[in-house]
């Protein structure tokens, strides 16, 4: 007898996400982990900015910037629509 509770079956494309090295990894500790992995995950996304504009100047610091435009916009307009 086990005191675990099984988890249900993940759709196929979440399975396959989940998947990816160091990606999923992370994605399935921001969806089933510790609400405090948030913080973290974020932490993490600063510090590999950081970094690259360290590495590569400010094209590394531009860059990642203009490639979350569009989650930015995205994410206005999610909260226009309420």
């Amino acid at each position: 007898m086990s005191l675990a509770h099984p988890q249900p079956r993940l759709p196929f494309l979440q399975r396959l996400f989940f998947r990816i090295p160091v990606i999923g990894w992370v994605a399935r500790d921001l969806a089933f982990g510790d609400k405090d992995n948030v913080w973290y995950a974020l932490g993490g996304f600063v510090c590999l900015w950081l970094s690259l504009a360290l590495i590569f100047g400010l094209p590394g610091l531009y860059l990642p910037a203009l490639a979350l435009v569009p989650v930015v916009f995205l994410t206005l307009l999610l909260i226009t629509r309420g």
